[in-house]
């Protein structure tokens, strides 16, 4: 069999010129950054934000499995598809993590005949918007050491220091640290953490501004940390808003990529659904949306995670909210959800076991678990396409299973999706069906309806979501979370979007909880306060903001041949 690598090598990729030309992007618009690459000029940018707007399509998924449900897969094939039917459309995704590449993924650039090129660029480093996510976030770091060492004008108390340093791997080492051991010389010994850049505020202020101006007044607003009088100590403060920002100036332009087929792709910015909001930038949409009538995009992980923060972080800045959501769904994900390999999913069980037919778990996995996303998500007012990625090993009859279950939960339409194996053309029926619900949601005029207001508070909005979305019975707050919310409202954030930190696997905080479980609590075990980006992250259970490799990282199968060529999990 043909592997991902192998066709993405194969494929003769078009001049980055012709790809911006597709989208009415001139040459002089553009910064060539390698082959196949390019940076949207500011300039172009500028231009762009008064455009007409064209319409948005949202990719979500069910509750991932170890199994990958390709919701990567199924927003470039959609986009590939909607080009192959004579619509104008690209996609806008996020920028892989070095974590995931070399941790669990090996790779987030698709795959089969539905990737953006090109795929070994884009999975190691891009353009390095990350990296200059991770020196601007760790500069502050710095900078509030020294402004302790050298006289502490801020009144910074340092054991109330909340902001952390970052990197771009998983390394769970680096969770608890002790930083400034070895005397005076070396700075304040204090403890300190470190999470991963995906995680990083600066990522979610990155993603979230709407032009230069808003990241340099948002990075100023960050809250660094408690002053020794009890108030707020933020960046502009310390100084360092002002060179973080500079550091953030490349970083901050889109990237133009392309599919196999040849249609333009944006990849910009890359927050993790489950510790962070899950969604790409919001200058990216609007660049797409004012250059092409449909623009594809996906939201991190299952339904509950990226969907639900891109309704209520995303859509609330940028004003704009989808116009259809298409949710991804596998024959194996519903299996798994169906009790099919035991009350956990349980290791991930061999070949035969897991594409031997059936249909009762396929069944029971599509009434819960993808019930319980459609209707979610419908809720929102938006109508929902359900796209099956039918895997070769899949039946008749678990996929009409999916349909019947699909279609009883309030689906516009439900489809079966190919485009792993066949590309934009197995992706017709799919996006027939996106354009259709895109005309019929725009024609009725139907209103986009959030769970809460802006103005509702931060604790009544986190209920909202556990009661309404995750069906939880309620939170359990401790008493350090009760503290850090008490003062977060003391201080006048007690408004702020929500983002909830929490496992992806289940709709609970426990990962083992399958299908549509009720009758549970969610511990919330702290909230912290991202002032910048505008919103409070709420981590619940044993949810880590610095994740940990696997037993097998993906890194040891990697390496390169004698000309540099790429070797091993990509592949």
């Amino acid at each position: 069999m043909t592997t991902d690598l192998e066709i993405a090598r194969s494929a003769k990729m078009e001049p980055i010129e012709a790809i911006a030309w597709k989208l009415g992007i001139s040459a002089h618009e553009i910064v060539p950054m390698g082959q196949g690459v390019a940076k949207i000029t500011w300039q172009a940018l500028k231009e762009r934000f008064s455009k007409p707007q064209g319409n948005l399509v949202l990719v979500t998924s069910v509750n991932p499995t170890p199994f990958g449900e390709g919701k990567t897969v199924t927003t470039i094939g959609l986009t590939q598809a909607l080009c192959h039917i004579g619509q104008s459309a690209t996609c806008v995704i996020r920028e892989p993590s070095m974590g995931p590449v070399f941790g669990i993924k090996g790779g987030a650039a698709g795959g089969g005949h539905s990737q953006v090129l090109p795929m070994e660029d884009i999975n190691l480093h891009l353009t390095g918007d990350l990296h200059a996510v991770t020196s601007a976030h760790n500069l502050l770091s710095a900078l509030i050491d020294n402004h302790i060492k050298h006289g502490n004008e801020a009144k910074l108390d340092p054991t109330r220091i909340s902001w952390p340093r970052v990197m771009d791997m998983n390394d769970r080492s680096l969770r608890q640290i002790v930083i400034g051991m070895g005397g005076p010389a070396n700075g304040h010994v204090r403890e300190d953490r470190f999470d991963i850049t995906a995680a990083s505020e600066v990522m979610a202020i990155l993603v979230l501004a709407s032009d230069y101006a808003d990241l340099r007044t948002r990075l100023g607003e960050i809250v660094v940390g408690t002053s020794t009088e009890g108030n707020p100590v933020k960046a502009s403060e310390i100084g360092g808003s002002g060179a973080m920002a500079l550091l953030l100036r490349q970083a901050f332009l889109p990237n133009l990529a392309q599919t196999l087929e040849g249609n333009p792709a944006f990849i910009h910015g890359g927050p993790f659904a489950n510790i962070a909001h899950g969604n790409s930038s919001i200058i990216a949409d609007r660049m797409a949306l004012a250059s092409a009538d449909f623009v594809v995009t996906e939201a991190g992980f299952g339904s509950d995670m990226g969907a639900e923060k891109f309704m209520h972080i995303k859509a609330a800045t940028s004003g704009k909210a989808p116009d259809c959501i298409v949710m991804n769904v596998t024959v194996r994900s519903m299996k798994l959800h169906g009790g099919a390999f035991g009350d956990r999913g349980g290791i991930r069980p061999d070949k035969a076991t897991l594409e031997a037919e059936n249909v009762e778990a396929t069944t029971i996995g599509a009434k819960t678990n993808l019930d319980r996303h459609i209707r979610n998500m419908a809720a929102f007012g938006i109508p929902v396409v359900v796209s099956i990625n039918r895997f070769t090993s899949d039946t008749d009859s678990e996929i009409a299973a999916i349909a019947h279950a699909a279609q009883e939960s309030g689906a516009s339409s439900v489809c079966i999706t190919e485009v792993h194996a066949k590309g934009g053309e197995g992706g017709e029926d799919l996006a027939h069906a996106v354009v259709r619900a895109v005309q019929d949601h725009v024609a009725a005029g139907r209103p986009f309806v959030p769970l809460f207001t802006p103005e509702t508070d931060l604790l009544a909005k986190a209920e909202s979501i556990a009661h309404r979305l995750y069906k939880a019975d309620g939170l359990d707050i401790t008493a350090k979370a009760q503290r850090e919310l008490d003062r977060i409202r003391s201080w006048g954030y007690g408004h702020l979007p929500i983002c909830m930190a929490k496992t992806q696997y289940s709709f609970s905080h426990d990962a083992s909880r399958l299908g549509a479980p009720t009758g549970f609590t969610i511990p919330v075990r702290e909230f912290r306060l991202n002032a910048g980006a505008g919103f409070v992250v709420a981590v619940l259970g044993n949810m880590m903001t610095m994740p940990g490799l696997p037993k097998r990282p993906a890194a040891l199968d990697m390496d390169m041949d004698e000309d540099g060529n790429l070797m091993g999990v990509f592949g």
